[in-house]
C-alpha cells in the first residue's frame, strides 16, 4: 500500500494556483495524493478529490457540515500526512484529525500570512489569534512563510511540534522570466499598447484588503506628467465595479485596463515596466515574486509581505503610510530613470532565484516532510 497524503484548503483553486508542484512531487515519490476543498475543479496529480462545504468565514453555519465531511474522509483513510492550508482549512483539518494523530498521522499547517500581525485590526487579533494559538497544539509542523509570522509564533509560544519558516510556495523561474526589448515592444503592440507606453501591473482579487483604489489615485496624480502610463489590473472580485466607477470619476478610464481573470500572467508581466502592490496585508505575495522573476522593479505599500521581498534602492521601493503622493513620485522616477528600473529588475530576479524558486521551496518542504517519514533513502526524496 502506498503512503497517502491529504491536502486540505478552503477552495480547490488554491491548489491549482500554488501547490501543483508539490502534489506532482508526491506522485513521483509513489504516494497517493488526495485533496479536500470546496469546488469541483479537476486537479492533476490527484487520486481522490473530495468536495467539502467549507466557507471562508469562521462563523458560517455550513462549516459544521464541512467539519463532519472532513472528519469522515480522514477517519476512512489511513493518511500518513495531512497538509492543510488557508485559515479555515487549517482549523477544520486540525480539529478533524485529532484522533488520527494519536495513531501516528502527522498534521502540517502552512499559515499563508496570519490574519493577526503588526497593524492588523483588533478584531483580527480577537478572532484569529486565540484560534491559531489553541490549534497549534494539534499541529506537528507549523509552517510560516515570512519572518514576522515565524518570530510571532515563536515569541507567543505556539505549541506546534515544530515551527518552521519556508520561503513561500515558490515561483517557476523558467516560466516567469524577462524578455528583451524587441519582444517586449512586439507583445505590447499585439495587445494594443504602444512601444513607449509605461505599463504598471497588479494582479489581485478586487477586495478591501487588496486596495486597488490607492493605485487608481496614483494614476490620477501622474496622468498629466505621464500620459503614456497604463495601469493593468488583473483579477475579479466584489469591489471591481466600484473601482470602475472611481476610474471614471478620476478621469483616468483611458489609463486603466481591467483585464479580468487571467491565466496568462506569465505572458503579461514581462512586457510591463513596473509591478505595483497596494494591499493592506500580505503573507508573502506570489504576484510580487512572479513580477520580480520577470525582472520588474517593484513599488509597493508597506506591509510584512512586501517588506520581506522588497528592499529600498535594491529591487524597488516600499511606500510607508499608504502615501499616494510618494507612490506616484517613485513611479515617475522609474519612468525617467530606465537604468534604475533595470538595476532593480536584475536584483529582484536574482533574489527570487536564490530564495524563492520552486526548486528552493521544494527542498525546504522536503526536509519537513522527510522528518515525518522515517529513515527513507535520500534518493527516494530527491526532487525530480
Amino acid at each position: 500500500m502506498p503512503d497517502k497524503i491529504l491536502f486540505c484548503a478552503t477552495v480547490d483553486y488554491h491548489f491549482k494556483a500554488f501547490h501543483l508542484p508539490y502534489m506532482k512531487w508526491f506522485k513521483e515519490q509513489g504516494w497517493e495524493v488526495d485533496v479536500a476543498a470546496s469546488g469541483n475543479m479537476d486537479l492533476p496529480f490527484t487520486d481522490n478529490k473530495y468536495h467539502i462545504d467549507i466557507q471562508r468565514s469562521p462563523f458560517h453555519q455550513s462549516n459544521i457540515h464541512a467539519y463532519k465531511q472532513l472528519k469522515r474522509i480522514i477517519d476512512q483513510n489511513d493518511y500518513s500526512i495531512i497538509h492543510c492550508h488557508t485559515p479555515l482549512g487549517g482549523v477544520l483539518a486540525r480539529l478533524a484529525a485529532r484522533q488520527v494523530r494519536k495513531k501516528g498521522t502527522k498534521v502540517i499547517y502552512t499559515a499563508h500570512g496570519f490574519h493577526f500581525c503588526k497593524g492588523a485590526p483588533l478584531l483580527n487579533w480577537l478572532t484569529y489569534y486565540p484560534i491559531e494559538k489553541y490549534l497549534s497544539r494539534y499541529t506537528d509542523s507549523l509552517i510560516t512563510i515570512n519572518e514576522e509570522d515565524y518570530q510571532l509564533a515563536k515569541k507567543h509560544r505556539f505549541k506546534a511540534g515544530m515551527i518552521e519558516h519556508v520561503h513561500g510556495v515558490g515561483v517557476d523561474t523558467e516560466k516567469f522570466k524577462p524578455i528583451d526589448e524587441t519582444n517586449k515592444a512586439e507583445i505590447k503592440k499585439s495587445l494594443g499598447y504602444q512601444a513607449d507606453d509605461f505599463l504598471l501591473f497588479y494582479a489581485a482579487e478586487f477586495n478591501k484588503n487588496k486596495n486597488q483604489q490607492l493605485l487608481l489615485r496614483v494614476m490620477a496624480l501622474i496622468k498629466d506628467e505621464m500620459p503614456n502610463a497604463k495601469l493593468l489590473l488583473a483579477g475579479e472580485g466584489p469591489l471591481i465595479e466600484s473601482c470602475r466607477k472611481l476610474t471614471r470619476d478620476l478621469g483616468i478610464s483611458h489609463m486603466v485596463d481591467f483585464l479580468g481573470f487571467r491565466k496568462d500572467i506569465d505572458q503579461l508581466l514581462p512586457m510591463c515596466d513596473v509591478a505595483v502592490g497596494s494591499s493592506h496585508r500580505e503573507g508573502l505575495p506570489v504576484n510580487i515574486m512572479e513580477a520580480m522573476a520577470c525582472g520588474l522593479p517593484v513599488v509597493a505599500v508597506d506591509n510584512r509581505g512586501h517588506r520581506e521581498l522588497v528592499s529600498n534602492n535594491s529591487n524597488g521601493w516600499i511606500i510607508p503610510n499608504l502615501d499616494v503622493v510618494e507612490f506616484a513620485y517613485k513611479v515617475m522616477q522609474l519612468s525617467k530613470r530606465e537604468d534604475i528600473g533595470n538595476k532593480f529588475g536584475v536584483n529582484g530576479r536574482n533574489i527570487v532565484i536564490e530564495k524563492y524558486s520552486v526548486d528552493k521551496i521544494l527542498q525546504e518542504n522536503k526536509r519537513i516532510y522527510q522528518s515525518f517519514t522515517g529513515n527513507q533513502e535520500e534518493s527516494i526524496w530527491a526532487v525530480q
